[in-house]
């Protein structure tokens, strides 16, 4: 199987229609249709369904279309790596970060270095941790910006001195609105909207003391920018950290923190014995820098 067979079928499944799809790629309709058929047949399953009105995918072909984007944006980034090696500093940095204060510091640290080497871009991903470890995991991303709880083992990290507080996002009319803290007792009998993310999760059911089946939680959220526009419609209140933007982002809204405190730190993390470009191990040395001052 080829890189450029991939190509062919990625721009297919965009186009969604062999004709546009040729003109893209520039080849003969014939050529990429035969190109489809052999990669079909190499791997034993249907990817394309061919209707009057274009093609869709199969269940097989969408699976296919993820796993070749994550070859062929990985072909690119090495192509990209080996490219940086005969130029002064260059090339792009990717960077995974969950919603947090911590974007805060990674913001500058990261204004700071372009400053210094303004050939470099960045690529930044706002996602929920599992997805950012994911893609650090696979190398689609250099550095990540996660919450705790994380497990370090398989990563070099800088753990930020910064608290993140947990609190309630709610409508500014709520009963609960002019508490100066929210306590289990208050919040339990609500609506409430919790994150997906499984270890997080737990940590607020345990503050709450109660069991997911004694709760009625109409909504999980993965991004709190996802959660806002629903408790802006009441259906719940939405468990978040205080340096979520989102928290921020309508003045009907009121966050209260918990009492007991309930709080968690960003961690910077990238992983072990990784080979990285140039650009990026030393954007990951002003990494170091900063773990170095901290101490």
């Amino acid at each position: 199987m080829e890189l450029r067979t991939l190509r062919y079928f990625l721009t297919t499944a965009a186009e969604g229609n062999i004709t546009r799809a040729a003109d893209v790629l520039h080849v003969t309709q014939p050529t990429l249709s035969r190109q489809l058929v052999d990669l079909e047949r190499e791997l034993g399953t249907t990817l394309v369904l061919r209707g009057k009105k274009g093609l869709t995918l199969t269940d097989d072909g969408m699976y296919f279309r993820q796993r070749a984007e994550e070859i062929v944006e990985l072909a690119d980034r090495l192509e990209q790596q080996f490219a940086e090696k005969s130029e002064s500093v260059s090339g792009i940095i990717t960077i995974g970060a969950t919603e947090s204060i911590g974007s805060r510091m990674l913001s500058k640290l990261i204004a700071s270095f372009a400053q210094r080497y303004p050939l470099v871009q960045f690529h930044m991903y706002n996602e929920m941790a599992d997805n950012v470890k994911d893609k650090l995991d696979k190398g689609l991303a250099d550095i990540g910006l996660l919450l705790e709880p994380v497990d370090v083992q398989k990563y070099e990290y800088l753990r930020l001195s910064q608290k993140e507080t947990w609190g309630i996002l709610l409508w500014k009319d709520h009963p609960l609105a002019n508490e100066k803290f929210i306590t289990p007792e208050q919040i339990a009998s609500y609506p409430l909207i919790l994150p997906l993310r499984d270890k997080v999760r737990q940590d607020v059911l345990n503050w709450i003391g109660r069991e997911e089946k004694d709760l009625y939680i109409p909504l999980s959220y993965t991004l709190l920018s996802n959660a806002v526009l629903l408790v802006e419609e009441g259906l719940g209140c939405a468990f978040c950290l205080d340096g979520a933007l989102a928290v921020r982002s309508s003045a009907n809204l009121k966050f209260i923190p918990l009492r007991p405190e309930k709080t968690t730190r960003s961690v910077l993390v990238w992983k072990k014995n990784q080979l990285f470009s140039p650009a990026t191990s030393l954007f990951i040395q002003e990494i170091n820098m900063m773990r170095a001052q901290m101490r």
